[in-house]
């Protein structure tokens, strides 16, 4: 199931929802969702209420952008192509990214995405929209949590009593420089009260472990997996409630500094979408996420010696785009597929001029039929949708 990345230039007259059976698998689907927008990335996958499934995703000219906005396009019980997006937010002066959707428990469907200036994560804000007729429409924006820095990639999850858990990750300034990611550390927003308000849970020891992803496991308790910033292995703890975690340790899937999604699927077994590939095996590199829109800009002064810290790696190629699979509670995922292969260049974000190449930023979820959906960032142009049915898998 491994498939060669198409040339840039032909991606966009691809992008018109439409789903179509592979050729090369059967069992799979592929789709190219419509936009609007020049760059496309971060998709999450939900489905509503009443059956429809869900994509959001932020799109404008680059990341960090004042034009960035979220989009959601639906998929209908039955159709066979994805509707036009709908622009969800839009503030000029901020870019708005990486939303998601929550379908609450009272029936409530919530939209949250983050808000930040330019490059500057360690500013960002995390905002929400919600929805009282199933997410057909949503009311006005409101402030979820107004600590700096504050940031979302994960779905929220809800534990036995009955708590909210928004996994988050810290994007830390540290004096005297841009952010960059070196000191950024994962927690969880816990609210008791429906999300009327939220308090914050560090997770120990979370240097470099960010989009905290947590999953239910059949015995009750959770694990969570992250993206290293460190860009080595992709990363895991555990927890009896969701709420108090262990550290963060190494698990045997690499991970280059780009994000992952894991869900418990229907048979007890967890799947996980990410990127095979870490630092180790490639030599590229670049200085940060935003320097392509940060490199006029003067820095601040640095007033002390340069930290010994551990770097934040960044330009490691976002390729293959790879399904595992484990059957012990995600210690171990030994099984796995490809679902897109290329050079998954990404020392650039430029999708204007058709630059980039990545396969990045995976979401799944699993349909009430067993069948699998995906969505990921096809080079930063379009956001490709995948189904699998249950054959497919394997």
């Amino acid at each position: 199931m491994a498939f060669t990345g198409l040339q840039p230039d032909a991606v966009p007259a691809l992008m018109t929802g439409k789903i179509i059976a592979n050729p090369s698998e059967s069992g799979r689907f592929d789709a190219y969702l419509p936009s609007p927008c020049i760059q496309n990335h971060a998709a999450n996958l939900a489905f509503l209420p009443d059956g429809t499934l869900t994509c959001v995703w932020f799109g404008g000219t680059m990341e960090g952008m004042g034009d960035i906005s979220v989009y959601m396009s639906r998929l209908a019980p039955g159709a066979t192509q994805w509707s036009q997006p709908e622009k969800m937010s839009d503030d000029p002066a901020k870019s708005e990214q990486n939303p998601l959707i929550f379908n609450a428990p009272g029936g409530d469907v919530w939209l949250l995405y983050t808000s930040q200036t330019s490059g500057n994560q360690d500013g960002s804000v995390v905002k929400c929209r919600i929805s009282t007729d199933g997410g057909r429409t949503f009311g006005e924006v409101r402030v979820l949590c107004d600590i700096p820095g504050t940031f979302v990639r994960q779905p929220i999850v809800v534990n036995d009593a009955g708590t909210w858990l928004l996994p988050v990750f810290r994007c830390i300034g540290l004096p005297g420089e841009r952010w960059t990611g070196d000191a950024d550390t994962a927690g969880v927003l816990i609210s008791r009260d429906i999300g009327k308000s939220w308090a914050m849970a560090e997770v120990p020891d979370s240097i470099g472990a960010v989009h905290m992803n947590i999953a239910p496991l059949p015995d009750g308790e959770f694990v969570a997996f992250y993206r290293n910033r460190f860009a080595e292995s992709v990363l895991s703890s555990r927890s009896s409630d969701g709420e108090s975690w262990s550290a963060p340790e190494p698990i045997d899937l690499p991970n280059n500094n780009s994000s992952i999604q894991a869900v418990k699927l229907e048979s007890g077994s967890v799947a996980m979408v990410y990127n095979h590939c870490n630092a180790s095996m490639s030599n590229a590199r670049r200085l940060s996420l935003y320097d392509e829109i940060e490199g006029d800009e003067a820095p601040a002064p640095v007033t002390s010696e340069p930290s010994q810290r551990r770097k934040a790696i960044w330009g490691v190629p976002r390729a293959p785009l790879s399904l595992a699979f484990s059957t012990d509670g995600g210690r171990s995922f030994p099984r796995r597929i490809d679902l897109d292969t290329g050079d998954g260049y990404c020392l650039s974000n430029n999708s204007k001029d058709a630059v980039n190449r990545e396969f990045s930023y995976p979401s799944i979820t699993q349909g009430a039929d067993g069948t699998v959906h995906i969505a990921y960032t096809y080079y930063r142009r379009a956001i490709k949708y995948v189904r699998l049915s249950q054959d497919a898998l394997g």
